[in-house]
């Protein structure tokens, strides 16, 4: 069994910064692209960034500059660190991963629950 767990979210004030983490822990046998989605209240889940398994970055074109993604692959963990925070950046923010677990063939793609960001103004 996979799981992707985030942490790092809360309450911050506009101007602030946030670093978020993700951790993926089961029976892995690879990771290949890992990601970060945030998803507002009634509205759609939205790319922010991924990073490959060499580190490769790619960006949403709104979220460069503020945001910037990395990982430890020893420690099965991908991060973001967002800065100068804007009330419209409140939103439940989601890891994803590309998973091939132990007992598996291909890779498959993983969530994480999420973790609740509010910028207030």
């Amino acid at each position: 069994q996979v799981q992707l767990v985030e942490s790092g979210g809360g309450l911050v004030q506009a101007g602030g910064s946030l670093n978020l983490s993700c951790a993926a822990s089961g029976s892995i046998a690879s990771i290949s692209d890992m990601a970060w989605y945030r998803q507002a209240p009634g509205q759609q889940r939205d790319l922010i960034a991924t990073i490959t398994r060499r580190g490769r970055t790619n960006y949403a074109f709104s979220m460069k500059g503020r945001f910037t993604i990395s990982r430890d692959n020893a420690k099965k963990m991908v991060h973001l660190q967002m800065n100068s925070l804007k009330p419209e950046d409140t939103a439940v923010y989601l890891c994803f991963a590309e998973i091939v677990t132990v007992t598996g063939n291909a890779a498959m793609d993983y969530w994480g629950k999420g973790t609740l960001v509010t910028v207030s103004s």
